[in-house]
């Protein structure tokens, strides 16, 4: 394996090995402010905005879960607790952003793999053609040619010329 591979294989692992590994952004316990459980949901009348930033006016989607949102933070819900609970109700396509369990992590994580992982055989590929395309040059070939010195006597004459006139 050439050093370029070793060190994408590398690099490769280590990213998937920071994602496995990468602590769960967690909520629990934040106190929750409408703005932040807003931002964290996603309006569910198909804008595919967050509830915060959906701009239908009078949203029968987004009015109710802003309502919904004042009351529990007035009961003293946290944000972590008011996520679960739209969860269970709409699923986690109401989240806005997924979280990074299950599959959900790999589901990220493979796409930028892709991109890596392509980019590094791009790479390969590439310097083994310029590699296998560029001409030896012998020592014999490097020599001018026995011809050659009349020819630079002829063309010195004619630029010279030109350069007169």
């Amino acid at each position: 394996m050439t050093r370029i591979g070793r060190r994408l294989v590398a690099a490769l692992v280590l990213l998937l090995a920071l994602a496995a590994v990468a602590p769960v952004r967690g909520d629990a316990g934040t106190p929750a402010s409408q703005k932040d459980v807003e931002e964290a949901l996603t309006c569910q009348c198909g804008c595919g905005l967050t509830v915060h930033s959906c701009n239908h006016l009078n949203c029968g989607s987004a009015e109710p879960m802003k309502k919904e949102i004042a009351e529990r933070i007035a009961r003293g819900e946290d944000k972590d607790t008011i996520l679960k609970a739209f969860v269970r109700r709409y699923g986690e396509k109401v989240l806005s952003a997924p979280t990074m369990r299950g599959f959900n992590w790999f589901a990220w994580i493979t796409p930028f793999a892709a991109v890596l992982l392509a980019g590094g055989i791009l790479t390969v590929a590439i310097r083994r053609h310029v590699r296998s395309d560029a001409p030896a040059v012998s020592p014999a070939a490097a020599a001018p040619p026995p011809g050659d010195s009349a020819l630079r006597e002829r063309l010195a004459s004619e630029l010279e010329r030109l350069d007169r006139e």
